[in-house]
């Protein structure tokens, strides 16, 4: 029996809501790392993580706009992270999102 199974519904959701500030610290912090390197290697970015927030916050009810959603992410508003950390990819990271980019890309 998986260890989800024996937690109240309260519990799982406090541990997971946990684990997304964890996430999404971790992530602030790594401003080396950029959107396509996680793409390739993990089949999202913060972009995605972004969107599935506010994709949660659509699903109950909370009006929450992309700009929005992508602060929370990002820590602060997506153009500023942008101007100061995001540089351009190279051919290889290029080719390899063409070959690896989930469908919906």
């Amino acid at each position: 029996m998986p260890l989800t199974d024996k937690l109240d519904a309260k519990t799982q959701t406090e541990l997971e809501a946990a684990a997304f500030r964890r996430l999404v610290e971790h992530l602030r912090s790594r401003t080396d790392v950029q959107n396509i390197d996680l793409m390739n290697l993990a089949g999202f970015c913060r972009n995605c993580l972004s969107n599935w927030y506010q994709d949660a916050a659509k699903a109950a009810g909370t009006p929450l706009g992309k700009d929005e959603a992508r602060e929370i992410v990002y820590g602060m508003p997506y153009k500023d992270w942008q101007a100061k950390y995001q540089t351009e990819a190279s051919a290889g990271q290029k080719a390899a999102f063409e070959v690896n980019k989930p469908k919906d890309h």
